[in-house]
């Protein structure tokens, strides 16, 4: 389950998604979030759908790719489906117990996971820091370090794989001596896990205090005076995705508010 996690993980390439400015991903993805809440029935997921099929093609990666990352939260994914199904009330006879509801809410959550993962896939690490900091340069105005900001959300993102791949071999080291992590009922699954938390902590605290004396012995003091390599600058590439996105979004609105 743990090589399922595609979260934090970057593909290099060179599609048009990949070769598309980080600030506008970010903006892309912020949009999809919002056609995502937009959609009122789920006949209507068919245009996030298609949105997201159109990306996954530019950007080379499969849709099972993407659905990969929608499986470590299956049980996410059946529990908000029970809950919505019985404890939510609908409007004819056939669902009664909520059915579209939970129908609704599940596709919701698969649409969201799916989506937000191709950010990452197609943005690596420095590229989409440097896109988070210059959006939230303007918090500068208001004293806010929004260098210190974008360099934390990234250096969390980024060790999420690193983690993964840490509680892999440690899971593995563990089930060498006899541990038992996929027997039993959930309950017992979960205390089976409680052993593999404290190397994996320790290891993460671990790789944080190397990765503080790696900045430091390398004088890293914070974004001001730091210069970029690459320059971000928007194409016309942005700016069709961009148009593109904001139709859907249109659409999207359109469908729930006079096609019911």
């Amino acid at each position: 389950m743990l090589r399922d996690i595609t979260l934090g993980q970057y593909i290099p390439g060179d599609t048009v998604i990949h070769r598309l400015d980080p600030r506008c991903k970010i903006i892309l993805t912020i949009l999809y979030i919002a056609i995502i809440f937009c959609v009122t029935s789920p006949v209507w997921y068919v245009i996030p759908l298609a949105y997201l099929l159109v990306a996954s093609r530019l950007s080379g990666l499969s849709a099972k790719r993407l659905l990969k990352s929608v499986k470590p939260l299956r049980f996410l994914l059946i529990l908000t489906f029970l809950l919505n199904l019985f404890f939510s009330t609908g409007t004819t006879v056939w669902v009664q117990w909520g059915f579209l509801t939970a129908v609704h809410f599940s596709m919701r959550l698969v649409f969201l996971v799916a989506g937000t993962s191709l950010l990452t896939l197609t943005t690596s690490p420095v590229a989409l820091s440097d896109g988070l900091e210059k959006l939230l340069s303007p918090l500068n105005i208001i004293h806010c370090p929004a260098h210190e900001l974008a360099m934390m959300m990234t250096i969390a993102l980024r060790f999420i794989p690193t983690l993964i791949e840490e509680a892999d071999k440690i899971m593995k080291a563990q089930m060498a001596r006899g541990a038992d992590f996929e027997s039993g009922n959930l309950l017992k699954r979960a205390k089976a896990m409680i052993p593999l938390l404290v190397p994996l902590f320790v290891s993460a605290f671990r790789r944080a205090g190397d990765l503080a004396m790696a900045m430091e012995a390398r004088c890293y003091h914070g974004g001001e005076g730091r210069t970029r390599l690459r320059v971000l600058r928007y194409t016309q590439s942005d700016l069709w995705a961009l148009l593109a996105t904001v139709g859907t979004l249109l659409a999207t609105i359109f469908a729930g508010m006079w096609l019911k």
